[in-house]
């Protein structure tokens, strides 16, 4: 989660708690198909050391990208075609800074990670072969600029950066879990999307964020609609769609700075208690990535939502 144009900040007592048992649910879950993300997940466990993620970090990012045929951005109607259409899966915050943490104790972190890889192998599935997986390493403002290297780099059409809501900490009250002070705010729930107007395609990071918000909302998900009220302070954003749940945050580095469509996407509040357990079940997680491929299937080609595929 973000809040004033940065990653969300947990107090440090809550960042160095132990993940607790229901964490290691999350990770066991994680499919074994994507070996280098497979290993990021693994630093979250006390169990486990893991290597750097050579892998997926955006230097060996770019070098893939540039080493294979670059492909015209901004896809046409008329011309879409599904396996040439660019993605990039930005996965919010990093294994050294973790995002928001929920009310179970589990990290922002491994919420984003595991819902943007099901996010990926649907799309791929799907024949939108040439979906990326973008996992940033380092503290949370340098890798907010090394991400948006990244998605620059590889030419994309489209980027969506999957995160978690919270709230600030001035709202979140205090309960026990497990044995330990944990931190929770059941007021609010539902997903958010956003999209900065200082983005160079902003009308067109407006049209997905849209589509977007529609299907989530035709996946039976309601937005949050914290994000107007006067309780959120300086937190408050206009809000462009209330249809869909759209909001506008020109300040966020990954949405203003990316050259192509960018949108974000709040999946769901971890600090509320009953969402948080929805966002951990694989039902959930299909929900969303299913909203978001139609969603991505109707930007390639608005045909697609009446035809199907071409």
């Amino acid at each position: 989660m973000f809040f004033g144009g940065t990653p969300f900040a947990a107090p440090a007592t809550w960042a160095r708690a132990v993940i607790p048992s229901i964490a290691a649910v999350l990770l066991l879950s994680i499919a074994t198909g994507d070996a280098a993300s497979s290993r990021v997940i693994a630093r979250h466990s006390p169990k486990h050391h893991a290597p750097r993620l050579a892998a997926l970090t955006p230097e060996p990012f770019i070098r893939e990208l540039a080493a294979s045929k670059r492909l015209p951005s901004n896809p046409s109607a008329a011309s879409c075609n599904p396996s040439k259409l660019r993605i990039v899966l930005d996965v919010g915050h990093t294994a050294e800074s973790e995002g928001a943490i929920s009310a179970r104790n589990v990290a922002e972190f491994v919420f984003n990670l595991h819902l943007a890889q099901r996010i990926v192998e649907k799309l791929k599935a799907d024949g939108f072969v040439r979906t990326r997986l973008l996992v940033t390493e380092g503290k949370s403002r340098p890798s907010l600029f090394k991400r948006v290297a990244a998605a620059n780099a590889s030419d994309a059409d489209l980027f969506l950066s999957i995160h978690h809501d919270s709230v600030p900490n001035s709202m979140l009250e205090e309960w026990e879990f497990n044995g330990k002070k944990s931190h929770f705010s059941d007021r609010f729930s539902g997903y958010s999307v956003f999209v900065s107007h200082d983005n160079p395609k902003f009308q067109t990071s407006l049209r997905f964020a849209d589509l977007l918000g529609k299907e989530m909302k035709a996946e039976g998900l309601h937005y949050a609609r914290q994000y107007t009220m006067a309780v959120m302070g300086k937190n408050r954003h206009e809000l462009l769609n209330e249809e869909t749940g759209v909001y506008r945050y020109d300040e966020l580095v990954v949405l203003r700075q990316t050259r192509m469509p960018a949108v974000l996407l709040e999946a769901g509040s971890i600090s509320n208690r009953d969402e948080e357990v929805e966002m951990m079940s694989p039902e959930r997680q299909d929900i969303i990535a299913s909203g978001v491929t139609e969603a991505v299937k109707e930007f390639c080609d608005p045909r697609w939502a009446i035809l199907g595929p071409l």
